[in-house]
């Protein structure tokens, strides 16, 4: 596949988790991948055994640097197929214990880096009709405990990606959002207390957490040729999770004595 030829994918947080699976999936495909982390040790170490990969390092909260990226991405690879945002950080905390300098940290990245490598390769995707996911999670469409800022940040990445598509659309530029539910990453193992993963298995109608490849399709799918009528949607990936009110538990007792 000749480099003009091959699509090119942009994937913000992209050394671990949902971003290095997309990673792996888009290269499965025959796509050529830039990947964009701050993490610079993990990043090199993600990216070092890949093939047509080019690992960016860059703050995407930094405007300047999020230029950067664009303009090495094409100078290597001459062109942009598509967008995943899926860089974030997560700051857990009570909203009374949530200072201004952590909402503002969770903000930057998680809201204000999308906004600013959205803008910035809209040029580039412009010219290949290409595609833009954002990655929000299922604490953007549901409140819960202790994500005062994470949650809100991701229900702004939710009506960011209609704002968006509104814009975009004319030039062919597609863009929707992936809401993860919770996943099974290492973080998410070391910080998830046994109460906590058996409530979210309670209230699960699939009863599990998801993989991060099980997201990761969903990504690419919605970057594809495949979904190339699909603009402007929030997919929740989430086990049903979204789906559901209370009673799961219950039913699933009931289900075990008849």
């Amino acid at each position: 596949m000749s480099q003009t030829a091959q699509k090119v994918a942009i994937v913000t947080g992209g050394c671990r988790g949902i971003g290095l699976a997309a990673t792996e999936i888009f290269l499965e495909q025959g796509w050529a991948v830039a990947v964009v982390d701050r993490d610079t040790e993990e990043l090199h170490r993600a990216c070092d055994h890949l093939t047509d990969v080019l690992p960016v390092e860059a703050d995407i909260s930094d405007p300047q640097a999020v230029d950067g990226v664009i303009r090495k991405v094409v100078a290597r690879f001459d062109r942009v197929d598509a967008l995943v945002n899926n860089a974030g950080v997560a700051l857990f905390a009570q909203t009374g214990q949530t200072s201004f300098e952590a909402w503002r940290e969770v903000m930057a990245t998680n809201l204000d880096g999308v906004f600013l490598c959205t803008q910035a390769a809209t040029e580039e995707l412009a010219k290949t009709r290409g595609a833009i996911v954002n990655i929000a999670s299922i604490s953007g469409l549901r409140a819960s405990t202790l994500r005062v800022a994470y949650g809100t940040s991701k229900a702004a990445v939710i009506h960011l990606t209609k704002q968006f598509a509104a814009e975009l659309g004319e030039r062919g530029i597609r863009v929707n959002c992936v809401a993860p539910g919770p996943v099974r990453t290492k973080l998410a193992m070391a910080v998830h207390a046994p109460e906590i993963i058996s409530a979210y298995y309670d209230a699960i109608p699939l009863n599990r957490y998801g993989e991060a490849r099980e997201i990761a399709e969903a990504i690419v799918f919605l970057c594809s040729d495949k979904a190339s009528f699909v603009s402007g949607q929030t997919l929740a990936v989430d086990g049903g999770f979204d789906a559901t009110g209370v009673g799961l538990p219950a039913l699933r007792r009931v289900a075990e004595t008849a």
